[in-house]
């Protein structure tokens, strides 16, 4: 893949809305994930960038670089993708890694005052790395999105649009919130870790399992009937339904096997679930022929049937023994942004909808 000229016009290239967005939501998620969970805070009485000239941490493992770089790298890749072209290449890829170090440096500065979060020097070197790395990999990326192939496959693909680029934001953020293993397949809306203690009455698993296909059925069909939204006519919808199906449970599986055993990879696959994927898919494929109010109107009233059905499910008999061999450690703060994520994104969804019905009245 080639490397962009130095020189080169950036004419006929145009800026992304969608890297613009995507960029700005990964500001919100990284800061986030870097704060949570936000409780104790308290002055110590030194200056919160005094980290910088402490000693290196004593434990240091390979996780946690690894995880420092990861967490930055899509930083820096979109915030080159956002720029460009209204920078070179060159001073695009300076100026994400600078805004890197900037944004690292104040979030650490602001875990001085978090008991639970330990600020280090090596930390915002690492991040710094993982921008750099980052906005490398966007110098051969932005090519293809400015007006290249993946740009006029986007629009041989989907409407033209700030609202598509959204709807693709939201879709996004749906497949993030698959990759926390303690949620129900699909499920998302769950507002009570947020607003009150829950510990919920325990009931039969026969009534659990028709609150989990019911809520994996209605969400399933939801974010089909979104998807189909934002194709352009003549596409084959379904078939990119299905494809979008596929991805999101490849993603489910590749977490359940990264955060815990390998022997539990296929526990989110209960019976509930499964009866919930035969409904939902043969429910998506049908409900994609429907005119496109009617489908943003079923849309909505799906998201908001299944946000109040995942308030209401007992605790899961399939997840409880499971969860307890799943040690967080390292991924509490990625497991409480997941939460945040999953009990935002149908109202998000929904607010999506409504300006997609509006648009078109307009």
């Amino acid at each position: 893949m080639r490397r962009i000229p130095e020189d080169a016009s950036p004419a006929p290239a145009r800026a992304s809305r969608l890297a613009r967005t995507l960029f700005f939501v990964y500001v919100l998620l990284v800061a986030y994930a870097s704060l949570y969970p936000f409780s104790g805070w308290r002055d110590v009485g030194l200056s919160p960038l005094a980290f910088l000239n402490g000693p290196w941490p004593r434990y240091v493992t390979a996780f946690d670089i690894t995880v420092n770089v990861a967490g930055y790298l899509p930083f820096g890749l979109l915030a080159v993708l956002a720029i460009y072209p209204r920078l070179a290449p060159t001073a695009a890829a300076l100026l994400a890694v600078a805004a890197a170090a900037a944004l690292s440096l104040l979030l650490e500065a602001a875990q001085s005052y978090l008991p639970a979060r330990v600020p280090t020097n090596l930390d915002v070197l690492c991040n710094i790395g993982g921008a750099a790395l980052g906005a490398a990999l966007a110098q051969h990326f932005a090519v293809l999105i400015g007006g290249g192939p993946l740009s006029r496959q986007r629009a041989a693909a989907l409407l033209a649009g700030p609202d598509v680029d959204f709807g693709l934001v939201v879709l996004g953020l749906w497949f993030f919130i698959q990759l926390n293993p303690a949620v129900l397949l699909f499920g998302s809306g769950d507002l009570r870790d947020l607003l009150a203690p829950f510990d919920g009455r325990a009931r039969r698993p026969e009534f659990f399992i028709v609150i989990e296909a019911a809520t994996t059925a209605a969400n399933l069909i939801a974010v089909a009937l979104i998807l189909s939204a934002l194709v352009a006519p003549g596409r084959p919808v379904r078939a990119m339904i299905m494809l979008m199906m596929l991805a999101a449970l490849s993603v489910k599986t590749a977490a359940v096997a990264i955060l815990m055993r390998a022997e539990n990879v296929f526990t989110w696959l209960t019976h509930g679930a499964q009866i919930g994927l035969a409904v939902g898919i043969a429910g998506a494929l049908a409900a994609v022929a429907l005119p496109r109010t009617a489908r943003l109107v079923l849309a909505a009233v799906l998201l908001m049937a299944a946000t109040v059905l995942v308030n209401l499910a007992p605790p899961n008999p399939y997840l409880a023994d499971s969860l307890k061999v799943w040690q967080q450690g390292h991924f509490l703060n990625f497991n409480g942004l997941t939460r945040l994520v999953s009990a935002l994104w149908p109202f998000i969804a929904l607010g999506y909808l409504m300006v997609l019905a509006s648009r078109r009245l307009k």
